[in-house]
């Protein structure tokens, strides 16, 4: 019968991240994503901000997701929109509201991340 203990792997693991490198790849994909997501409202903005169109749920959700994108267009001295003013109501509200927290989860669960320390 063959002997049941289990192969030793010779694998090397990484070395754990310094506070530094932490930091800068934090920087980095915060950066990112605050790009991705300033991009992404200025197209989204020019597509659904017409004088026909109704926002509903959905729309809700990207303008919600994509609102904190628009502080530095914002700043920059384009007025972009934040809001439609021509939706369905409760629907595009609570759409808006889920979308806002979820972008804000994101973006902070990234800020706050912290990578496991092997022991």
């Amino acid at each position: 019968m063959a002997d049941s203990t289990p192969a030793t792997v010779n694998a090397e693991t990484p070395a754990c991240l310094s506070q530094k490198q932490v930091l800068v790849i934090k920087i980095i994909a915060l950066t990112v994503i605050s790009l991705t997501l300033c991009f992404t409202y200025d197209w989204v903005s020019t597509r659904y901000y017409r004088p026909d169109y109704v926002a509903g749920f959905r729309t809700g959700l990207v303008e919600g997701a994509l609102m904190p994108a628009a502080l530095p267009g914002l700043m920059g001295g384009k007025d972009l929109p934040i809001f439609a003013p021509n939706n369905v109501g409760r629907g595009y509200k609570i759409g808006y509201i889920l979308g806002l927290n979820t972008c804000g989860t994101f973006f902070y669960g990234v800020a706050f991340w912290q990578p496991r320390r092997r022991r």
